[in-house]
C-alpha cells in the first residue's frame, strides 16, 4: 500500500484497475512509468507492480481479468513494453518471458524478472538497464 501511495503522489502511475465483487474492492492491478536506459537512448516501459487480489477471493480468476484488462489498456494507450517481476510459473500465461528480459540488466534480474511485448518487435535488439521510479528504492 505504501508503495502504491508513493507512486501516486510522485505522478508515476500508468493505470490503475480495480476488481469489485459486491460493491468490495477485490483486486488491485498498477502499472507505473519506468525506463529502459542505455549510452545511445532512453526506452519507455511499463512496470506492472503491484497485482492483488484479496486471500477469500483468490483462485477464482481475478488476478488473471484483470492482468488481461489492463494490458488490453496498456496497449491501447500506445504503450509498447511491460517488465514484472512475479512468479515464474504464472506470468508467462499472459505473455510475460525471462527469455525476453534476458538482455536488460536490473537487480531483479533471474526467473521471475519478465519482460513482454505489447507491440511485437518492441523489445528486438533493445539493451540496458532497467530503471524503476524512486518510490521502487523504498522497499
Amino acid at each position: 500500500a505504501e508503495l502504491v501511495d508513493l507512486l501516486r503522489m510522485q505522478r508515476h502511475i500508468a493505470l490503475s484497475l480495480v476488481a469489485e465483487s459486491n460493491g468490495q474492492i477485490v483486486g488491485h492491478i498498477l502499472f507505473s512509468h519506468i525506463a529502459i536506459v542505455n549510452e545511445q537512448r532512453s526506452i519507455p516501459a511499463l512496470a506492472l507492480a503491484p497485482m492483488a487480489v484479496l486471500p477469500t477471493h483468490q483462485n477464482q480468476g481475478i488476478g488473471s481479468a484483470l492482468v488481461r484488462a489492463s494490458l488490453e489498456h496498456c496497449r491501447a494507450q500506445g504503450h509498447a513494453i511491460v517488465i514484472v517481476v512475479g512468479h515464474p510459473e504464472y506470468y508467462p500465461r499472459f505473455g510475460f518471458s525471462a527469455r525476453l528480459a534476458s538482455e536488460l540488466e536490473s537487480v531483479y534480474a533471474g526467473d521471475s524478472f519478465m519482460a513482454l511485448e505489447l507491440v511485437h518487435g518492441a523489445l528486438a535488439g533493445v539493451t540496458g538497464r532497467v530503471v524503476y521510479s524512486a518510490p521502487f528504492d523504498t522497499f
